[in-house]
Order: C-alpha cells, then structure tokens, then sequence
C-alpha cells in the first residue's frame, strides 16, 4: 500500500491513525517530493472510478492561484493529468494506492468499506 501524504496536513494524520489503528502495513510518501506523474494519475483516476476533478486539492493556493475552478470544465483530460502532475500540492490527498483500490481524500467509511474486508 502507497500513502501519499503531506506530513502536517490534519486529514492526513487521521488516515495515517486509521491506517496504523487496523494494522494495515503502507509506505508514507510525502506528495510533495514523490508527487504522480500524468501516467500514474491517468491510472488512479481510472482505478478510482471518481470524476478526475476529485483529484484536485480545490482548496489549495496552486488551485486557486490559477483559477481552476472556472476553466477546468474547459480543459481536456490531458490537460487537467498535466495540471496535476506538475506539483503534488495540486493533489488532493490523502492518495492510497493498493492494487486496483485508490481512494482519495479520507473518508473513514469509505476507507473501512475498501480496506477492512473479512
């Protein structure tokens, strides 16, 4: 299991404590020097089953910056994998990648439903 985090970002502590709570094993990445490339984007988006603009830290200063939220309608798929694959801030996270299984954000529920089988 891949953990693509920010270290100091709340939601992601409370993921990282469901995670060590249930005694899942995972590898912590720091989104910010391990952020995904368009490929692996392109892959999680489609694994995920959500809307691409899901992956979008839509509260974040890159995504505000740029003004996203009126012109992501706009752009192409590509467009938007690129956008997201030049900073891992540009992310919403957490990310947890496991196998077919990507969740993002944390929502304790989901993540129950997706990882506490049996």
């Amino acid at each position: 299991m891949l953990f693509y985090c920010h270290p100091v970002c709340t939601t992601c502590k409370k993921a990282r404590d469901f995670l060590n709570k249930h005694q899942l094993h995972f590898v912590e990445l720091d989104i910010r020097e391990h952020h995904p490339n368009a490929e692996e984007l392109r892959a999680w988006h489609q694994k995920s089953g959500l809307p691409l603009k899901r992956f979008f830290n839509t509260s974040g200063q890159l995504y505000r910056g740029m003004g996203l939220s009126a012109r992501l309608m706009e752009m192409s798929e590509q467009e938007q994998l690129d956008i997201l694959a030049t900073d891992g801030m540009m992310v919403r996270r957490p990310v947890l990648v496991d196998g077919d299984t990507v969740l993002v954000g944390f929502h304790e529920q989901t993540w129950a439903d997706a990882l506490l089988k049996g």
